[in-house]
């Protein structure tokens, strides 16, 4: 049995209520599976830790289309490090067939503000018109700015996740593991590594500090650009540059 599944279970609902942080805080971290084991004990230990579980199954297939300019403006504007910049995609939540159209925009105080729409697995490759005037809105909202031209499927990423969470504290811990990024250039298989994400108001909490006691720091990683990076060389991937050589040693 795994340290994941000593932890108790806890349903979506009470995650949802919990600590569902739309606007919040994400500091990453790229951990080998060994030193995730040592953290997952650390949180196991504590007692304050559950394990999202759904009918009982504790890790849950991803599946995630990501949407850009034929320039990948997005991908630049993250490359770049603008306040001003946003990630749209799909969402789809492979054992359920659940699926979600999902913009993500910066906020004021760089939090990161995610607006979900429900979503037919069906069109997760296309935006709807319904999903351009959400998109339209938030963005117009956010930044007053207008969506531009030629957003399109660029490429999707595969991985398992499972999440943690501290239900008095309202935090959330993701890990994702098994990354495949897939487009029309190929498909990439990741060396086995776990992208933790603690997502909670503010960074600095308690499972930071585990996290730096245990030789780990914050890194600036984005699946999305992580796969463009490696499925499109020659894109300018510098700031990313250490976890594309963690998670994909031998390139493309």
């Amino acid at each position: 049995m795994s340290a994941l599944e000593y932890l108790p279970g806890a349903g979506l609902d009470a995650v949802v209520a919990s600590a569902d942080l739309q606007t919040r805080v994400d500091t990453k971290y790229l951990l080998e599976p060994e030193a995730y084991r040592r953290f997952l004990g650390y949180l196991t230990a504590g007692g304050e830790w559950a394990c999202l579980d759904i009918g009982g199954r504790r890790r849950f297939a991803y599946e995630s289309v990501y949407f850009d300019t034929p320039d990948l403006l997005t991908y630049r504007q993250h490359r770049q490090g603008r306040r001003r910049r946003f990630k749209v995609r799909t969402r789809l939540y492979a054992d359920s067939g659940e699926c979600a159209f999902e913009v993500k925009v910066k906020g004021a105080r760089q939090d990161t503000v995610k607006e979900r729409l429900p979503y037919a697995a069906a069109d997760a490759a296309r935006i709807t018109p319904e999903a351009a005037g959400h998109l339209a809105s938030t963005l117009w909202e956010a930044y007053g700015m207008a969506v531009p031209p030629g957003l399109e499927a660029r490429l999707r990423t595969d991985y398992r996740r499972h999440t943690l969470v501290h239900l008095a504290a309202g935090v959330r811990i993701t890990c994702d593991e098994d990354l495949r990024c897939v487009s029309d250039r190929g498909t990439v298989v990741a060396r086995p590594m776990c992208l933790v994400e603690v997502k909670a108001a503010k960074p600095g909490g308690s499972a930071d500090r585990l996290l730096w006691a245990i030789g780990q720091r914050p890194v600036s990683v984005s699946k999305y650009c992580l796969a463009v990076a490696v499925l499109a060389p020659g894109t300018g991937a510098n700031p990313w540059a250490r976890a594309r050589r963690d998670c994909f040693p031998t390139g493309a």
